[in-house]
């Protein structure tokens, strides 16, 4: 005899997959920074900040950003030797707490992945490199893989920190190693749909971006030393790009951590550790790039960069713990400003202002938007929470959620 409970989620799973779409995802919808759908928010802060709503000041460690979605806060950590998503609602309880995947054991040991949300389900990767699918309403698993066994994944130095693609049918993931390099999962049962040639390299940090240009759609995303592009429905290789050769300063490090940024046709890279940033233009056919323009100012260590009416704006790397704000034209490169303001961190925009949460003391500011002048209006410092403040802000319905180590704080940034 068939259980009711198991018909009803054979139905509710049928009816998400006909209507599946992304809710939430690593640096809002579009994976830009660039919060759109956020308008009428205020444009100056009281001396100690908005109001906060609510917070939580002892959660498990990690970096990873919150996601937003069916009224409730989901936000990773590390419990003893596991990955784990909690779920709260928007007051602040703790609804459920799911071990997920393998955690992350080495230097930095906190959680790292942001989670995808989309419909009634929520897709994770872990620092030890297992993809999870998992029910969103009671935390349940509806299916875990082992991928970095599977697929004989090379992780980085650092482990794996990748927020997980959905497009259509597909969950992508990135285990790298000399098998393959990128493998596209059923989202529906965790099975393998394809893998991708490889790269033979190790994985990076970054998360990948689909885009549509040149009449074809495209997931990129960043190994160790390698931009490169895929076909969604088959994991073709379309071309790869060695960005490894513009690393700079004495180390030659290639951390890659941010998403590639996708305007008009192209593509810009950017790396910490005096890393060059690259401006990539494809080709007529879409199955090739070549270097527009290279910049040695702003080298975003972790903190990501948004694109805001043909400028680019982000922190640089100066060392570990200090950097510049700066702005840069996209179309030449052209330095703009690079301005000190206490430490670089990370940044998000929305309705005209830049969204700037620097990572040493946890100072959240706001800046409008003007490529001639970066001038922090309002901040204040978190009340809540231990260092390092890594995590990239999330607002939604006008709500700002910041996440520190071990603490989450919600602010209203509303207009009455």
């Amino acid at each position: 005899m068939i259980k009711k409970g198991v018909v009803s989620a054979a139905i509710l799973l049928i009816a998400v997959s006909m209507n599946a779409q992304v809710v939430s995802e690593w640096r809002g919808l579009g994976r830009t920074g660039v919060y759109t759908n956020e308008t009428n928010l205020l444009k100056v802060w009281p001396q100690n900040g908005p109001e906060l709503l609510w917070y939580v000041d002892s959660i498990p460690k990690g970096y990873a950003s919150v996601a937003v979605a069916y009224s409730k806060v989901f936000v990773t950590g590390i419990v003893n030797d596991k990955d784990v998503l909690m779920a709260y609602d928007m007051e602040g309880q703790k609804l459920w707490e799911t071990p997920y995947g393998r955690a992350w054991n080495g230097s930095y040991e906190h959680s790292r992945c942001t989670p995808t949300v989309e419909n009634n389900r929520i897709f994770l990767s872990s620092g030890l490199g297992d993809v999870a699918c998992l029910n969103a309403e009671n935390g349940s698993i509806i299916w875990e893989v082992k991928a970095v066994d599977i697929y004989e994944g090379a992780a980085g130095k650092y482990g794996y920190a990748e927020s997980l693609l959905l497009v259509d049918d597909k969950v992508f993931f990135t285990p790298a190693g000399e098998k393959t390099t990128m493998v596209a999962l059923n989202k529906n049962t965790g099975e393998t749909l394809w893998e991708s040639k490889s790269l033979n390299d190790n994985a990076s940090y970054a998360s990948p971006l689909i885009i549509e240009a040149k009449g074809k759609k495209m997931i990129l995303n960043l190994t160790e030393h390698f931009l490169f592009s895929l076909n969604p429905e088959n994991g073709e290789l379309m071309w790869q790009f060695d960005f490894g050769e513009y690393a700079g300063g004495k180390s030659k490090r290639n951390n890659q951590t941010n998403t590639p940024l996708f305007f008009n046709n192209e593509i810009f890279l950017t790396s910490g550790y005096d890393h060059k940033s690259v401006m990539l233009s494809l080709a007529e056919d879409g199955n090739d790039v070549k270097v527009k323009w290279v910049d040695t100012i702003l080298d975003v260590h972790y903190g990501g960069v948004v694109q805001i009416d043909g400028y680019i704006y982000g922190t640089n790397w100066l060392h570990n713990r200090m950097g510049n704000w700066a702005c840069i034209k996209w179309d030449t490169g052209k330095v703009m400003y690079s301005e000190e303001w206490h430490n670089k961190g990370s940044i998000i925009a929305a309705d005209s202002m830049l969204y700037c949460y620097e990572e040493k003391l946890g100072t959240m500011g706001i800046a409008p938007i003007n490529p001639e002048k970066f001038e922090i209006v309002s901040s204040f410092k978190l009340p809540y929470g231990d260092s390092p403040f890594w995590a990239h802000p999330v607002i939604k319905n006008g709500k700002l959620f910041l996440r520190s180590s071990t603490a989450l704080m919600v602010y209203n940034i509303k207009r009455l």
